[in-house]
């Protein structure tokens, strides 16, 4: 018997199916919402193009796809984190404000980082192809 007192029970998905529609709907909340994620989906897919035409071997397209997945798993839950600091303090609040300043600077050190693996993986083949190196 539960009381009134007794937490709420969480909520959890009925099988393995509906866990799958939430979290894609968690890409799309991403995408319809954080004006960031089209960023990253533009810089991604031109780092597609560029790997498939330098023809990547199978460890430089591990090390791109990893540093891609830091990007977006930074990302998503950087959202995640606004949207439950929102929830919890909607009006301004100094550790709020931290909170959501924290999660988007994981963000920017995922990116910043992805663009030195970026580099170091296309850098080479990129100019070999070129004739510039």
């Amino acid at each position: 018997m539960t009381s009134p007192h007794d937490p709420p029970k969480p909520t959890r998905a009925e099988n393995r199916i509906a866990s799958f529609r939430y979290a894609f709907a968690g890409w799309g909340f991403v995408l319809r919402n954080t004006p960031n994620a089209w960023i990253h989906l533009s810089i991604m897919l031109a780092v597609i193009a560029v790997g498939l035409w330098l023809r990547l071997d199978l460890l430089r397209w591990a090390l791109l796809v990893l540093a891609m997945a830091l990007v977006w798993v930074s990302e998503l839950i950087n959202t995640a984190i606004e949207a439950v600091v929102d929830l919890a303090s909607p009006e301004r609040h100094p550790l709020a404000g931290a909170a959501k300043d924290v999660a988007a600077a994981a963000v920017l050190t995922a990116a910043g980082f992805s663009v030195i693996i970026g580099l170091l993986v296309l850098g080479p083949p990129l100019l070999a192809r070129l004739s510039l190196f």
